[in-house]
């Protein structure tokens, strides 16, 4: 036992030290489309780890993106007032990664949502699906329960909505459709905009004085960001 501990051990480095290593080549070259042998170099590890860790390259390039964000982290100690505000707290810092860091994590989202050589490890492992849904989970659930939000639409049809938002907002922005100054309030925006349709007369009131807010941030983003024009299909 002591034996698989230390071997356990010995990946866990190695998968980190790969990580690093990708996220320094990326930073640097500003391409996703790493060479598996520079990647394995750079980590100090045989040309085979990276295959027998990952499995792929888009699998480094996802560990990479998850690597970066310690949002479970930064989100338990996270102090917002009431259950609304504290939904569009965890957004905003969500959201802080990818507008501190543009360039970079734009970079990782084109690789990922890139048409060509995926495999079948999505935009997130499971596990960080599960982990990001559980928290997103409790965040709509609280509002129901403190009295926000109705109780007679589910959370789970409330958090999907919310999650096209994202996801239509992302897109749009990793490729150049949405500039980042306008990112956080354009997603904001939009999740206020699926909470309304299952708010109470309470929620309505906090959820008109985010979507004034974050108004006000896009107007002082400039017209480009506060005038754009719907795309349509």
């Amino acid at each position: 036992m002591e034996d698989l501990g230390k071997r356990e051990q010995a990946k866990a480095r190695r998968r980190t030290d790969i990580v690093r290593a990708a996220r320094d080549l990326i930073r640097e070259t500003g391409e996703t489309d790493l060479s598996m042998r520079t990647l394995a170099q750079r980590a100090g590890v045989s040309l085979s780890t990276p295959y027998n860790l990952f499995g792929s390259k888009r699998a480094v390039v996802l560990a990479v993106l998850e690597d970066e964000r310690d949002f479970a982290e930064r989100f338990r100690k996270l102090d917002s007032g009431n259950s609304v505000d504290r939904i569009f707290g965890a957004h905003d810092l969500a959201f802080s990664y990818y507008t501190s860091d543009p360039e970079f994590y734009r970079t990782l989202w084109r690789a990922l949502l890139s048409t060509s050589g995926q495999d079948d490890t999505g935009l997130a492992t499971p596990e960080r699906l599960a982990q990001t849904r559980a928290i997103w989970l409790g965040l709509v659930s609280n509002a129901v329960r403190d009295g926000y939000l109705a109780e007679d639409i589910p959370a789970e049809l409330i958090m999907q909505s919310m999650a096209h938002v994202t996801g239509g907002a992302l897109l749009s922005w990793a490729m150049g459709g949405l500039p980042t100054s306008a990112l956080t309030a354009t997603v904001g925006i939009g999740y206020a905009l699926c909470l309304k349709g299952s708010a109470t007369a309470q929620g309505l009131n906090l959820l008109q004085e985010r979507i004034e807010a974050y108004q006000a941030k896009l107007s002082k983003a400039g017209p480009k960001a506060s005038e754009r024009a719907p795309e349509t299909l």
